[in-house]
């Protein structure tokens, strides 16, 4: 029985693993303060209909200006946040390329270890032509594809969080399948 190619790649990063937790959770926050802004613009929206009755008000800020300039700050702290854990998210997966190069080494160890049978119905360059593309797509993944495909199931769980806490049962589920669709489309654009 074979194994699936991601479970049997993740066989081999346990050596690697709380940099992939740490580059996770960097790639998690990030998209959660790049959701943060719509957020806050509609707090400010909040501050300017309602003033002194706001959502900032109940937390003590009275004057509709002070919370203008709390927002501001909130907004301004968001993005240094997300910039930062942009940094962290791509240092963290970029550094992975001693993963990458052991793997490499794995699998040209395994193509070592093949009888000469094997050579003999499948050339040589194919061979190293099929694993230098493999290796090559693996450095791809790990530069933007991991991050995106987390980003991707981040913003679905936040949003879909977001319906179902303030939507009702039936029609927060519902919404939530049109939500991850907009998402993979807006993403892929």
């Amino acid at each position: 029985m074979t194994q699936v190619p991601f479970v049997h790649l993740l066989r081999y990063t346990k050596p690697y693993q709380v940099q992939v937790w740490g580059a996770t959770f960097w790639s998690i926050f990030r998209t959660l303060l790049y959701l943060a802004p719509p957020y806050l613009i509609g707090v400010a929206v909040d501050v300017v209909v309602e003033q002194e009755t706001s959502l900032i008000a109940r937390f003590g800020v009275q004057n509709p200006l002070t919370q203008l300039f709390v927002l501001s700050l909130l907004m301004i702290a968001t993005w240094g946040l997300e910039s930062l854990s942009q940094y962290g998210a791509d240092k963290l997966w970029r550094n992975l390329e001693p993963f990458s190069m052991n793997y490499e080494s794995i699998l040209t160890t395994n193509l070592q270890e093949l009888d000469l049978a094997y050579f003999e119905d499948h050339s040589t360059g194919t061979l190293l032509s099929i694993l230098n593309e493999d290796i090559n797509q693996l450095e791809r993944f790990l530069n933007s594809g991991a991050q995106d495909l987390i980003s991707f199931f981040a913003r679905v769980l936040a949003v879909g969080s977001r319906y179902c806490l303030v939507g009702n049962g039936a029609a927060s589920l519902h919404s939530l399948g049109n939500v991850s669709v907009s998402i993979s489309f807006g993403s892929s654009l």
